[in-house]
C-alpha cells in the first residue's frame, strides 16, 4: 500500500510545489525591484484570479474522483466521455471568462481597497493574464483526468514542462525589458497555452484508443450531465468558499497598509509551498479512493485512508521543523528589504504552527473528493467559513491586529479537519463492506 501511495503522491508533491515554488519567484522577483507596491499589484493580481480560476478547480477535483471510481469499474468509455464533458466546460467557462473580463476587472477592484499605484499595476497585471483562460482552464481539467487514470507522472512533466518556461520568461520580462509586474503576467500566459499542448500530445501518445468510446449519445446524457454539474457544483461551492478566506484575507492586509500586504504576501507564499506538498498526498488519496470505492473494496479503502494520512501529517511536521529552523534565510529569499523580513519575522510563529494542523483538512480534502462525497464537504466549508473564520476575523483583527487575522486562519483550517474527520463514518466509510 505504501509503495501504491508514494508512485502517485511522489509525483504530485513535485508538481504541486512547482505551483507555489513559481509563485514565489514571481514575489522575490519583484520583491527585489525599487518599490514595494510591485509586491502588492502581483498580489493583488493573483488574488482576484485565485477567484477567476480556482472557482473552476471542479474541473481538477471532480473529474478526478469520477474518473478514479469509472476506472475502477472498469468503465471506459464513462472515463473518456468525463474528460469531453470537463474540456467542454472549460472552454465555456474561459470564453465567458474573456467576455466579461470588464466587469471582473470593475468589480474585483471596487471590492478591494489598495493603494493607487498597487491598483494601477494590478489593473495591468489582470489585463494581460486573463488571456491564459482557455489554457489553464483545459488543463484543470487534463490534469484531473491523468490523476483519476493513476497517472501521476504527467501532470508532473506538464507542470515541469511550463513552469520552466514560466520561470525563464518571468525572468525575462522582469529583468530585461523593464516590464516589472506586467512581466510577470506575460510569461505566465505563454507558460500556460504550452502547458495545454504538451498535455494533449500526452493524451495523444498514452490513450488515442481511449477515443474509439465515443459516442456523441452517451456524451449528452442528461443523467450523467445532471451527475456532473451536481458534483462540481457542490466542489465549486466549496472552492469558492475557500478563495473567499484567503482573497478576503488579502485583500484585508491591504488595508493594514503596503508595509503589512507585502509581509503576508511573503508568509503566505510559505503557506502554499506547504500546502501544494502535502495536496500530493490528497491527490493520491482522491486516485486511491476513487478506485477502491468504484471497485468496492473497504478493506483497501481503510487502508488508503490510514497510511495516507501517516505520510501527509508526517510531510507537516517536516515543513514545520524546516520553518522553525530556517525561517530567516528562507524569508531573505524573498526580499532583500530588511524592514520586510523584521515584521515578517513577527508573524512567522503562525506559519511555523501551520503546517502539521493544515495537513489533516487537506489529506480530508482529497478522500472527500475521490469519494465524490461533495456534499458534505461543501457545508463544512461553508460552517467553516461563515460560523467560524469570519467572527474570529473581525475579533481577532479587533483585539491583535495582525496576529488576530493569522489566528482565524489557523482556527479555520482545525475546524475543516474536523468537521471532515466528524462525517467521515457516514460519507466514507458507510458506503462500502469490509470485504
Amino acid at each position: 500500500m505504501n509503495k501504491e501511495i508514494l508512485r502517485l503522491a511522489i509525483p504530485n508533491i513535485i508538481a504541486n510545489l512547482a505551483v507555489p515554488l513559481l509563485s514565489s519567484v514571481d514575489t522575490a522577483l519583484v520583491g527585489h525591484l525599487d518599490a514595494v507596491y510591485y509586491i502588492g499589484a502581483v498580489s493583488i493580481g493573483s488574488m482576484i484570479f485565485n477567484f477567476v480560476y480556482w472557482g473552476f478547480g471542479f474541473l481538477r477535483m471532480g473529474t478526478t474522483g469520477m474518473t478514479a471510481q469509472a476506472l475502477g469499474a472498469d468503465d471506459h468509455s464513462e472515463s473518456v466521455h468525463i474528460l469531453l464533458r470537463a474540456l467542454a466546460v472549460a472552454l465555456l467557462g474561459a470564453l465567458a471568462l474573456i467576455i466579461a473580463q470588464r466587469l471582473i476587472e470593475d468589480i474585483s477592484f471596487a471590492l478591494v481597497n489598495a493603494t493607487p499605484e498597487v491598483e494601477q499595476y494590478a489593473r495591468s497585471y489582470f489585463r494581460i493574464r486573463i488571456w491564459a483562460a482557455p489554457a489553464t482552464l483545459g488543463l484543470y481539467a487534463f490534469t484531473g483526468w491523468f490523476l483519476g487514470m493513476q497517472n501521476a507522472r504527467f501532470p508532473l512533466y506538464i507542470t515541469i514542462g511550463a513552469n520552466f518556461v514560466n520561470v525563464a520568461l518571468d525572468v525575462w520580462f522582469v529583468n530585461f525589458t523593464g516590464l516589472k509586474s506586467d512581466g510577470v503576467a506575460w510569461g505566465t500566459v505563454a507558460a500556460q497555452y504550452i502547458g495545454l499542448l504538451l498535455a494533449i500530445l500526452l493524451f495523444m501518445k498514452k490513450y488515442r484508443p481511449y477515443l474509439s468510446y465515443y459516442q456523441r449519445s452517451a456524451l449528452l446524457e442528461i443523467k450523467k450531465i445532471r451527475i456532473f454539474f451536481s458534483l462540481n457544483g457542490d466542489i465549486f461551492i466549496r472552492t469558492i468558499s475557500l478563495i473567499f478566506v484567503f482573497s478576503f484575507f488579502t485583500a484585508k492586509s491591504a488595508e493594514l497598509g503596503d508595509d503589512i500586504l507585502a509581509a503576508n504576501t511573503v508568509l503566505m507564499q510559505l503557506w502554499m509551498i506547504f500546502s501544494f506538498g502535502i495536496d500530493g498526498f490528497a491527490f493520491a488519496a482522491e486516485s486511491l479512493v476513487g478506485k477502491t470505492l468504484g471497485a468496492g473494496d473497504g478493506r483497501s479503502l481503510r487502508r488508503v485512508i490510514r497510511h495516507i494520512f501517516y505520510w501527509g501529517s508526517g510531510l507537516g511536521l517536516l515543513f514545520m521543523a524546516v520553518y522553525a529552523l530556517g525561517a530567516g534565510p528562507i524569508l531573505r529569499l524573498f526580499t532583500n528589504q530588511d524592514s520586510l523580513v523584521t515584521l515578517c519575522m513577527s508573524y512567522m510563529g503562525w506559519t511555523i504552527a501551520a503546517p502539521f494542523i493544515n495537513s489533516f483538512c487537506y489529506i480530508w480534502d482529497g478522500i472527500y473528493i475521490g469519494a465524490t462525497a461533495t456534499r458534505a464537504m461543501r457545508n463544512t466549508m461553508l460552517f467553516s467559513t461563515f460560523a467560524v473564520f469570519l467572527p474570529l476575523f473581525y475579533l481577532g483583527r479587533h483585539v491583535w491586529g495582525n496576529h488576530g487575522i493569522w489566528a482565524a486562519m489557523l482556527v479555520f483550517m482545525a475546524m475543516r479537519w474536523l468537521t471532515m474527520q466528524g462525517l467521515a463514518g457516514t460519507q466514507i466509510y458507510g458506503r462500502v463492506s469490509n470485504k
